[in-house]
């Protein structure tokens, strides 16, 4: 796939061209798309991508954090209302749905949906039709769903605080965004594109920082991925190598901050990484297919590490 067919998406890392390869490979299947991701990694971009893949492209591409709709409001905001269906209400709303119609509809934060509306989002996206607040007729909708979270779902579930249907339902293909700290042989490129688009926006030229700098954005473990370093690039264009020092200066406020267990402080590499391995197994419910890919290493890599620090399973892999 050629790189100019997603400008937004920077970079050739492996786990970009894998990624890559991903959204080409679902662009024209007609299915719900879970996009998996931290915060700031770039889940819209990748929608957005899927979505001007696809024969959609030509319709709308609308997107809504469900974190930012009060309670209140999510069945109009999603369904919309018409005149007279609550106070204020005073003419017909379209929601976010019919807004979508003929493309692709993106929930971001989809965890953050109430639980007493997902039975409702879930007869949405089974019967393809919405009924607005205060309305009797079915309004039939043509929309691709994607969703995004960086909540863990899976333990939601478990918790009952997402619906399993649901997840289901939403997660037919499934993306994960690889974090920036995973793949920070795309940092120049990315401090390129920044540079280039608010050179544009704000009518100023700026030198790219130079290879000392981006050596030193490329150690830098950006908790705040990709959004963070565009904002770096903004103080950049303006501040010039003054901006490093804030980037200095979040570093050692990122181990001060960080929910890290103290107790890792004290052990070896060896140790941390066996503990690693235990807890994204838990988080798999002890699937090593699924847990090999989220450490990003080959299944039998994963076996000889479990067997060399005792942890159980080993025997089941053949």
């Amino acid at each position: 796939m050629a790189q100019d067919a997603l400008p937004n998406l920077v970079g050739n890392s492996p786990r970009m061209r894998e990624l890559k390869v991903q959204i080409a490979q679902i662009a024209n299947a007609d299915f719900p798309v879970l996009i998996l991701g931290e915060s700031g990694s770039g889940k819209e971009v990748v929608a957005r991508a899927i979505h001007s893949l696809s024969p959609r492209a030509a319709a709308p591409f609308v997107g809504q954090s469900c974190l930012a709709i009060p309670e209140t409001l999510i069945e109009s905001e999603l369904f919309g209302h018409e005149a007279g269906a609550f106070t204020d209400a005073h003419e017909r709303r379209i929601g976010l749905f019919e807004q979508a119609q003929g493309g692709s509809l993106f929930l971001d934060e989809i965890g953050d949906i109430p639980l007493g509306f997902q039975k409702r989002l879930l007869r949405v996206l089974q019967e393809r039709e919405v009924r607005r607040l205060g309305g009797t007729d079915a309004v039939a909708i043509d929309v691709r769903i994607m969703a995004a979270t960086n909540a863990p779902l899976e333990q939601m579930v478990s918790d009952g605080r997402f619906r399993m249907d649901l997840l289901h339902r939403l997660n037919t293909f499934e993306i994960r965004v690889p974090p920036l700290r995973q793949r920070p042989e795309d940092v120049p490129a990315l401090v390129e594109h920044f540079i280039a688009r608010h050179m544009r926006r704000y009518g100023t030229r700026v030198e790219a920082p130079d290879a000392r700098t981006v050596a030193k954005l490329k150690d830098y473990p950006w908790p705040g991925n990709v959004r963070e370093l565009e904002n770096f690039v903004v103080r950049w264009i303006s501040l010039g190598d003054e901006a490093l020092a804030a980037l200095d200066k979040r570093v050692t406020l990122s181990f001060e901050t960080q929910d890290i267990s103290r107790r890792w402080l004290s052990m070896t590499m060896d140790e941390i990484e066996a503990e690693v391995i235990r807890l994204v197994l838990a988080d798999c419910g002890n699937n090593k297919s699924v847990c090999a890919k989220r450490l990003g290493l080959a299944r039998k890599s994963l076996y000889n590490k479990m067997e060399r620090y005792g942890i159980p399973g080993v025997e089941s892999r053949r």
